[in-house]
């Protein structure tokens, strides 16, 4: 009997756990894995490899399900670690594989070895592997797969000599299944309980992973049985609760000092499905106002390891909110009366929050955009942003208000989110929701990982590409004014064509200046059968950082 290959039986693994559609950019150390490849798979390539993890990671997220990347050896391991770092802080489950040298010149480390080959990805993915025989690489995808899913879900990372693949395999592999989400300690959530009932002022403090989980209902149930106010998490990189219900107050600052501020006068507060906090810029201050107890529960031992106050429990976070909601008592008290941010979830303020959006020297601002978008938007669409001087704005012009319709990256290096989106439409399709993706980017953020844009337009996704032009790094010059730094070079970037950079990766693209043009042309896009890329000049602003 003729034994089975490396490759048949890993292909054949790779079907019973449905991980068959790819995300790539292939090299000549990973045609061999890719030989005779499968006509029941599906490769969505990417034309470079940070590109190729963003779009996984925004596949898998907008599905639910782990997601699988093939990148080249080193150098494309090198190219893909940016958004690495933000899929491993986004918890998303994935497999990136790279190829390696063939094993007989591993030895001399010829051209193209990935030298070191586990060391390169850490300390952002949850395990690296090289397996020691060919025969181990289908044990090696199963055990990547089981530790990509349990919690705390993250990348990991599988180096596959170039010569395993035709070697024999006494198949077919094991297939295990693994639970992804770990249960509260209740004797410790009951003690949490106790402390949040008997709270005169509770604050509740949730995270992405609410969102992640499927939550929204479960801590709504939450909020309203304690009558407690609700915050979202600073800098979360998804929306956990409803953005237009009562109890919402909209995010946490995002610095030490007025984050503490912004808690001052509840006596207890719950995080949950967040780190104990993200915090940048320093600005200096105590973690908690005075009278103020923390609890926290994360499913990241990490995160409850290293949070600097509280208390913490490991859980997944809604499964916990789900028990607190049974654990807590009925709150007494009238409705809490409360006020929501003008900027709702972000964690900058707008300059003018009492003001209507106004042109600037007759130059759009970043808000009569957002206006003019609040207007066409289709009450389903899926926001994805990277525009980073103009959150405040955006989230006071689209309260999110529906569950998964809200992305952007847990790590603030840009280059995630354009290609996200595409992930995020491929998501769409492949589920059958067929939700319209827009996407609001700085031109700044926009030049990270242009490629992903021909990506977009070879699967003829009609995404709608909001491109704010104000030639500079207008965040960087924000910075500059709370570090105290001027005279910093390299802040200003002009002479860009964005519309012809765009125009030639397939894409539709016009630069617009008028707004009622721009309305028109949003609604057109989202049923449009390719991309739709829309250049608008806006009005410099240095936004407020605090």
């Amino acid at each position: 009997m003729i034994a089975s290959s490396v490759r048949s039986v890993t292909y054949e693994l790779l079907r019973r756990l449905e991980l068959t559609t790819f995300f790539g950019n292939p090299g000549s150390t990973e045609e061999t894995f890719l030989k005779d490849f499968p006509a029941d798979f599906t490769y969505h390539l990417a034309l470079q490899e940070a590109s190729a993890i963003a779009i996984a990671d925004g596949f898998a997220q907008a599905t639910g399900k782990p997601a699988i990347v093939n990148v080249h050896t080193a150098a494309g391991l090198g190219n893909a670690m940016g958004n690495l770092i933000t899929a491993s802080l986004n918890k998303t489950p994935l497999i990136v594989t790279a190829g390696q040298q063939t094993r007989e010149m591993l030895l001399m480390e010829p051209w193209l070895t990935n030298v070191d080959s586990t060391m390169l990805p850490r300390p952002w993915v949850k395990w690296a592997y090289e397996p020691s025989r060919p025969e181990d690489v289908p044990a090696a995808f199963m055990r990547a797969y089981a530790m990509a899913t349990q919690a705390p879900a993250g990348p990991v990372f599988l180096s596959l000599p170039l010569d395993d693949w035709d070697k024999p395999c006494s198949g077919p592999a094991v297939v295990r299944t693994v639970s992804s989400r770990v249960a509260p300690d209740m004797a410790r959530l009951k003690v949490f309980a106790e402390k949040l009932s008997a709270a005169s002022n509770p604050a509740i403090i949730f995270g992405a992973a609410i969102d992640r989980g499927n939550g929204w209902a479960t801590a709504v149930a939450l909020a309203e049985k304690l009558n407690a106010t609700v915050w979202a998490a600073p800098a979360s990189e998804r929306t956990p609760f409803p953005e237009d219900h009562p109890l919402y107050a909209g995010g946490l600052a995002f610095a030490i000092g007025p984050l503490a501020d912004q808690l001052r006068g509840h006596d207890v507060a719950i995080v949950i499905g967040a780190p104990v906090f993200r915090y940048y810029p320093y600005v200096a201050g105590k973690y908690l106002p005075d009278g103020l107890e923390l609890l926290h529960i994360s499913d990241d031992p990490s995160e409850t390891a290293r949070a600097p106050v509280g208390d913490s429990l490991v859980s997944d976070a809604v499964l916990a909110t789900e028990a607190l909601v049974g654990l807590v008592k009925t709150s007494t008290s009238a409705r809490r009366a409360v006020r929501t941010n003008a900027q709702r979830m972000a964690p900058h303020p707008t300059r003018h929050p009492g003001q209507a959006p106004g042109k600037r020297d007759g130059v759009p601002t970043a808000a009569d955009v957002f206006a003019a978008l609040s207007e066409v938007r289709p009450d389903e669409a899926v926001l994805v942003e990277e525009s980073p001087s103009n959150l405040a704005d955006l989230h006071r012009w689209w309260p999110v208000i529906k569950p998964a319709s809200f992305f952007t990256f847990a790590s603030g290096g840009l280059g995630w989110n354009l290609p996200a989106a595409v992930g995020i439409a491929l998501g769409e399709r492949a589920t059958g929701r067929n939700r319209p993706v827009i996407m609001v980017i700085g031109d700044g953020s926009f030049q990270y990982s242009l490629q992903a844009l021909w990506t977009a337009a070879q699967n003829e996704l009609p995404i709608v590409f909001i491109v704010l032009r104000n030639g500079e790094y207008a965040i960087l010059k924000s910075f500059a004014v709370l570090e105290e730094t001027p005279g910093v070079p390299g802040l200003d970037i002009p002479g860009i064509d964005i519309v012809h950079l765009a125009r030639g990766y397939g894409c539709d693209a016009e630069r617009i200046v008028d707004l009622d043009t721009f309305k028109s042309r949003v609604s057109a896009g989202l049923t449009g059968k390719k991309p739709l890329v829309l250049e608008i000049p806006i009005a410099p602003d240095i936004p407020a950082l605090i």
